[in-house]
């Protein structure tokens, strides 16, 4: 099954045999536990939950969850295991990791051993919180003129006209910018270091260093 939780280390470059020069973020990527297995007939729904990180201190219900796997994850993320579309280009290997997955057992180890170099993922992460942000911060906003004796340099102008005197969901105001899930596909493996469970992955990953990211296969 190709999917891991880890920890966002940073970004480097790395040079491959012809000098050309690669940029990569670095992520410190399992070894992941599976700690619940879904089906479709005992929960609707084929997925499979792993665990990842040391709890210092774990509450009785999570303690209680995660007794079967005999861990004591921090972090837990749940992955769906979708049926596969005979008519897709790559439905043998996806009928193979389907089949993989759904053997799974609760307690089963997952390492970056499941990548390879030049695997396509998608990397799902949190951004960076920015606070409360105005319209030129968080919308990309012009500012207004500064002469004239004009008041209004950063503000939103207009929220809208006298009718129908309220305003309409959707208006972009200031307010809280960035904490979000992001997810960005069409990313590779470049490097992967099984010795100390680093993936190396091009392009840029969301969220800040130490951050928490959900590697996936396609």
């Amino acid at each position: 099954m190709k999917a891991l939780l880890g920890t966002k280390l940073g970004m480097t470059q790395l040079f491959d045999a012809d000098g050309n020069v690669a940029r990569v973020t670095l992520i410190q990527a399992g070894p992941c536990t599976v700690t619940q297995v879904k089906t479709t007939e005992t929960d609707g729904y084929n997925a499979i939950q792993i665990g990842f990180g040391d709890a210092k201190h774990q509450a009785k219900p999570q303690t209680g969850h995660l007794k079967a796997a005999n861990v004591n994850s921090s972090v837990l993320r749940e992955v769906r295991v979708a049926p596969v579309d005979a008519k897709h280009p790559y439905a043998k290997t996806r009928q193979a990791a389907y089949d993989e997955a759904l053997a799974l057992e609760v307690g089963a180890k997952i390492d970056v051993t499941a990548f390879e170099a030049g695997d396509k993922i998608q990397v799902t992460g949190t951004s960076k919180g920015k606070g409360f942000a105005g319209v030129i911060k968080r919308h990309n906003f012009n500012s207004g003129r500064k002469t004239h004796g004009s008041h209004a340099h950063r503000g939103h102008g207009s929220i809208g006209s006298m009718f129908p005197q309220h305003v309409y969901k959707g208006i972009r105001m200031a307010g809280r910018m960035g904490s979000d899930q992001v997810t960005v596909t069409g990313l590779k493996i470049v490097l992967v270091d099984a010795e100390r469970n680093i993936l190396a992955i091009s392009g840029a990953v969301p969220g800040p260093k130490r951050g928490t990211i959900l590697v996936k296969g396609f």
